[in-house]
């Protein structure tokens, strides 16, 4: 009876891939989720894994070919008894005498820390969310040799916009690490292995000599990642070697990230665009890329690789100026009539509400009472069409320790004060404890802004695209107002609306502030819808 090998999904709007490199070749032995090959698509690198324990019978596609999604890869014939699918015994690697390999319940149940036979777990990257393919692990919560239990966290990872902790599949002991800290992998990638342990803890000094042991005992493995780095023998992605021929670049100009440091595509690119630049970079700075330093200076300061978060931060915003026409219109508001709402009924709406009532919500309402007013604000542009959203999905922006994310409350047009509160309380807190998940984070039409929790009088916010509004908030501060002829302390508020100058005119950015102006001012006016 024979197993399929075939094409894994590849991921949205990828429909083809090419076959890089097989680790595995016809008679060899194969353990059931063990690497088999690998392909390239023009976005990731994904691993095939073997769907079955048996023997690799035969390779359908060869390296260098390009195949479809569910595509034909192999067949893996099943082992029929313990060691039938196993080669014969063949010379080590060190030495001249023949070593028996492993027979094939030894493969699916090796020996485990602290004694005893357990299975092997593959510790995988969980699924990071739509558009995210691939994460770096920033922190290991575990050590190789600890005691693990199920579901307890072993590592963090961090993605572009999210962090995602990888919690243990099952007990045992960790035996291995294979993703080490500050490296990137994709959404297939496997981070680490837990062995099963008999009834107790294992110290890191068991766990060690079976890495060993497996390390001798199985020669049909393939090498870890990095090992292989600056072999001859290790063949470059198919895809590698023709843009390497293209550019005409040699091999050794060519950084490899792949498996035991082959080249792939993107390492090619990234070697021609270096070889361009280089000479550019030379003539602006030759002595170095920034302003020299004092020596006493430098020795004080401290360099810190930039999150993924805050590069996606950083690339989003500026992206942002790049794209869109960012105009900033300018009011203030007057809080006194929102301020002794407010004081009214506060206690009595935390009372029923079980939430507190703060100023969110007043603004939230009176924004989505203004769009209905100006929908261009609540538009986005999509090529030579304008898509004009029917619905509010209100981003709010909320600082974090990691950096700024803006979770959405959807439908925040027909919500209530007490639910706008309740979901704005509960967004902040999962913010605040890197829990939000991709999709709480997407879908937003329009974002407000608080920047005055942080003492800011004035600013000019920049928009969160593909929106075309974004509302800045700032701090309460009273000031001298001329009200009926005479001048009185009022609690003032400045307001700040950036906008898409594409889609958005002066006229209707300045009637959307007015509008949220006028709300606020008279808060009866949303009871009215007025």
């Amino acid at each position: 009876m024979t197993t399929e090998v075939r094409v894994p999904t590849l991921g949205e709007s990828v429909t083809e891939a090419t076959v890089a490199t097989w680790f595995k070749q016809p008679g060899d032995a194969v353990v059931a989720d063990e690497m088999l090959c690998e392909l390239e698509t023009d976005k990731v690198t994904v691993e095939v894994p073997s769907p079955a324990t048996g023997k690799l019978a035969d390779i359908v596609a060869q390296e260098g070919e390009t195949v479809g999604v569910d595509a034909l890869l192999a067949n893996i014939a099943e082992a029929g008894e313990a060691g039938s699918a196993v080669p014969e015994p063949r010379p080590s690697e060190t030495g001249d005498k023949a070593e028996t390999a492993p027979k094939a319940s030894e493969e699916t149940a090796p020996a485990k820390s602290g004694g005893g036979g357990g299975d092997r777990v593959d510790v995988m990257v969980p699924t990071l969310g739509e558009s995210v393919s691939e994460a770096t692990v920033s922190t290991w919560f575990k050590k190789v040799g600890d005691r693990v239990e199920q579901d307890e966290m072993l590592c963090e990872l961090e993605t572009d916009k999210v962090s995602v902790e990888v919690p243990a599949p099952a007990s045992g002991v960790l035996a291995e690490i294979t993703a080490e800290e500050g490296s990137t992998v994709d959404a297939t990638a496997k981070l680490g292995v837990i062995s099963g342990a008999a009834g107790g803890a294992a110290s890191a000094q068991d766990a060690a000599p079976e890495s060993k042991a497996e390390a001798d005992g199985n020669q049909y493995e393939a090498p870890a990642a990095g090992k292989g780095a600056g072999r001859s023998d290790v063949e470059d992605a198919p895809a590698a070697k023709k843009a390497m021929a293209e550019a005409g670049i040699s091999r050794d100009q060519v950084t490899g990230s792949g498996r035991d440091g082959r080249a792939m595509k993107e390492d090619v690119a990234a070697a021609v665009a270096a070889a361009k630049s280089a000479p550019a970079a030379k003539a602006e700075a030759p002595a170095a890329p920034r302003a020299p330093v004092a020596a006493e200076d430098a020795a004080r300061e401290e360099r810190v690789k930039m999150t993924r978060l805050r590069q996606t931060i950083a690339k989003r915003l500026k992206d942002a100026q790049n794209t869109a026409a960012i105009l900033t219109t300018y009011n203030e508001v007057d809080m006194t009539e929102v301020m002794a709402l407010r004081n009214q009924y506060k206690d009595q709406f935390e009372k029923k509400h079980g939430v507190r009532l703060g100023f969110m919500s007043f603004f939230t309402k009176a924004c989505c009472h203004a769009l209905k007013e100006v929908p261009e604000v609540n538009a986005e542009i999509d090529g030579t069409d304008i898509v004009y959203k029917n619905f509010v999905h209100m981003g709010v922006a909320a600082g974090t320790p990691q950096g700024l994310v803006v979770p959405v409350i959807r439908d925040a047009d027909s919500m209530s004060f007490a639910e706008i509160e309740k979901a704005i309380a509960e967004k902040g807190r999962r913010a605040r404890d890197g829990k939000l998940s991709m999709a709480e984070m997407q879908g937003g039409t329009f974002t407000i802004s608080n920047g005055g929790v942080y003492g800011s009088l004035m600013s000019s916010p920049i928009l969160n695209p593909p929106q075309s509004g974004i509302l800045g908030m700032h701090k309460i501060q009273d000031r001298p107002m001329v009200i009926d002829g005479e001048i009185k302390i009022r609690p003032m508020m400045y307001l700040a609306l950036s906008y898409d100058h594409r889609i958005v005119d002066g006229k209707g950015a300045v009637t959307f502030l007015v509008r949220v102006k006028e709300a606020l001012e008279d808060p009866r006016r949303l009871l009215m819808d007025l």
